[in-house]
């Protein structure tokens, strides 16, 4: 087995080459066509621009680039190279979702499976707040919580199968807190690829952030946003109950609170 270690990421980097393979684009098309309806339905103006921070490998914008102008914002070159392929029509630009400025505003900003890097609350306020000075007034912020304290199961474990040609993927996931008292958790991959009968195992460690779902609330409204929460089926864990989604509109008054 190769491990390169703690919070090694290697899905995002080495490893990139088998996201196409357990993420093909319309695996993605029924959620982002949701995520469409619910921003064309919640927003307060005509919604043509869309900044996607943490893009990824650019499956939403796969979708979404039919209804939206979108720029797609990600810290990792090689997603940023599978998103670029897969949409050459998209604007990619490398960036940290915390700190990324563009000298424009857009009418709808999303986040999604990215956000659960986030460990800390001042991680989670920056984003929130990178959203919030790039929205026009009247625009949406789409985010919703993968994981919450509240909800959270230890060692929790999901496993699934995907083929590409003569790639077969066995993944398998494994979510553990070693300490309930702060605030993230160990989510641990396990990547069986076969190819032509001939195993290669993979084994990749993610630390996620692991909030209260009132926390976000909290931080959203200190953000400026008025705060809508939907509930929100991820295609990940379709046995388990809805997700909480937040729909964060910015007024057209600055009614941020320090």
């Amino acid at each position: 087995m190769r491990d390169q270690g703690k919070d090694s990421q290697r899905l995002y980097h080495d490893l990139s080459w088998i996201w196409p393979v357990i993420a093909p684009p319309e695996d993605y098309v029924e959620e982002t066509e949701f995520f469409i309806n619910v921003i064309k339905e919640k927003a307060r103006r005509k919604v043509r621009t869309l900044l996607h921070l943490g893009c990824g490998g650019g499956r939403h914008d796969y979708t979404f680039k039919r209804y939206f102008d979108v720029t797609g914002v990600d810290i990792s070159k090689d997603m940023l190279c599978l998103a670029k392929k897969l949409n050459p029509e998209v604007n990619y630009a490398e960036g940290d979702m915390r700190h990324v400025r563009w000298n424009r505003t857009f009418d709808a900003v999303v986040v999604f499976d990215s956000i659960n890097y986030m460990k800390t609350e001042h991680n989670l306020r920056q984003v929130f707040q990178t959203a919030h000075e790039h929205l026009n007034p009247g625009g949406i912020f789409l985010t919703f919580m993968e994981e919450r304290r509240e909800m959270f199961t230890q060692n929790r474990t999901i496993s699934s199968t995907h083929s590409l040609g003569d790639l077969s993927v066995t993944f398998i996931e494994n979510s553990f807190d070693p300490d309930p008292t702060d605030s993230h958790f160990e989510m641990t991959l396990i990547f069986l690829v076969r190819r032509k009968n001939k195993l290669d195992v993979y084994k990749d460690t993610h630390i996620w952030g692991l909030f209260a779902t009132d926390t976000w609330r909290r931080l959203l409204g200190k953000t400026g946003y008025d705060v809508h929460q939907l509930p929100f089926k991820h295609t990940t864990f379709l046995e388990q109950e809805y997700l909480p989604m937040f729909a964060c509109l910015k007024p057209k008054e600055n009614k941020q609170k320090r």
